[in-house]
């Protein structure tokens, strides 16, 4: 039964060196976030097709602005007494001709550009709304590969002597001086980091997959953040940055766009029940009492019946329901960046200087641990034991990193620019 397992283990082994030698063939990428987020400005293919959205309702603008097209319409006899088509000489013959142009009343024409520039400032702050969110999934995906990776390093430290331990324990198992359930409990050890490690790697690759498409990338590199972790102390102001953040949140703004859209639609729609006017004139050659009759023609509805009641009271209605929305809006923006702020700081706190100092002095504990463990000054279990510790430690020193790069990510994010310049 141990013959199996060590045949098992030896077998993952290879696989292992296998998926290592592919992962090191990969063509690499460095880059920093200043780099990655230049490219993502760049060449992201989300922000270039809602650029599109924001021109086209531009374009809406140019339209509203335009006068109403004339109206010409003409009528005339097709055949005379005689039969003869169109034949008009000699007097004989009608023509009928007239031309008539609307003039919108009650400030209709500018009522309706106001509410196209709405849409193009909700389009605006739509478009921002959307480069928020795809620059934090940028920056957490930025860093949950470099926290990988150097997971990765903490894994392939331990794996190395594990590998070592387990290559001297077995010469020292054949020379009669350890048990094979030494030699057994240190492969199952190395086996179970080789596991761990093959699924920091699952999780690289769709990282890697999802920055890539953020990015545009070549599908064939291997993108490799590169971080310089920096820890600064930074004063916040939780209230200034929540009033900061109405003027750069694109989804506060966009609300609260559409809130003035409805109120200026809602003043378009009573002007609509103010009649327009349409003047014209009409030339007559025949038909009316006097030959070659020119008249001046003045015409408007006249509002006894439809004065738009409806429309209207169903754009005061949207504006109200729009009003309570920006309200609601307001309310989850303050509380995102309160929430931010106090995650900011407490992620802060967690890796001060002193606690830094002491990871710094547990590598050189390891080192030490390691180097007493091959002079046999430490059992075996106990450096199991102390090497167990050493990597939960390392993960955790890792984990409060992230955690604050996350911390970062959010807070910029809740008030919609960069507070905190990340990495």
């Amino acid at each position: 039964m141990l013959i199996r397992y060590i045949r098992f283990l030896a077998f993952f082994a290879l696989i292992f060196m296998g998926a290592q030698g592919a992962y090191a063939q990969t063509d690499t990428l460095k880059i920093t976030f200043k780099e990655a987020e230049k490219a993502f400005l760049d060449k992201n293919l989300d922000l270039l097709a809602s650029k599109y959205n924001v021109d086209a309702s531009k374009a809406l603008v140019q339209q509203a602005k335009l006068w109403d097209n004339p109206i010409l319409s003409t009528d005339q006899n097709i055949t005379d007494a005689n039969k003869k088509f169109f034949d008009h000489s000699n007097g004989s013959g009608q023509v009928f001709v007239q031309i008539s142009q609307l003039i919108k009343t009650a400030g209709k024409r500018g009522k309706q550009i106001q509410i196209a520039n709405d849409g193009v400032q909700i389009q605006q702050a739509q478009f921002n709304d959307l480069l928020r969110n795809l620059h934090y999934n940028l920056l957490l995906d930025f860093s949950q590969v470099a926290n990988l990776l150097d997971q990765r390093k903490v894994y392939q430290t331990e794996i190395t002597s594990a590998t070592n331990m387990v290559n001297a324990i077995e010469k020292s198992y054949q020379a009669g001086n350890n048990s094979l359930k030494d030699v057994i409990r240190l492969k199952a050890l190395n086996f179970g980091l080789q596991n761990d490690l093959v699924e920091i790697d699952r999780q690289i690759n769709d990282l890697q997959s999802e920055l890539k498409t953020l990015l545009a990338a070549n599908q064939t590199q291997f993108i490799s953040p590169q971080i310089t972790f920096n820890n600064t102390d930074t004063t916040l102001n939780a209230a200034a940055l929540a009033e900061q953040a109405k003027t750069f949140r694109g989804d506060y703004l966009a609300n609260r766009y559409l809130l003035d859209q409805n109120v200026h639609s809602l003043a378009l729609q009573k002007a609509m029940a103010v009649p327009d006017v349409t003047i014209g004139s009409a030339y007559d050659q025949h038909s009316s009492y006097a030959n070659n009759y020119v008249g001046l023609q003045i015409s408007l509805p006249l509002p006894l019946f439809n004065r738009n009641q409806g429309n209207i009271k169903n754009a005061k209605l949207m504006a109200q329901s729009q009003e309570y929305t920006v309200q609601s809006n307001e309310m989850q923006l303050k509380n995102d960046v309160y929430s931010a702020v106090d995650q900011y700081r407490l992620s802060q706190q967690l890796l001060s200087t002193n606690e830094t100092d002491f990871y710094n002095k547990y590598d050189q504990l390891y080192k030490s641990m390691q180097k007493s463990f091959q002079q046999k000054q430490v059992g075996l279990q106990e450096f199991i034991d102390f090497f167990d510790s050493y990597r939960e430690t390392k993960l955790k020193i890792l984990q409060q990193q992230l955690n604050l790069q996350k911390a970062i990510a959010d807070l910029n994010f809740a008030v919609g620019t960069t507070v905190v310049t990340p990495l």
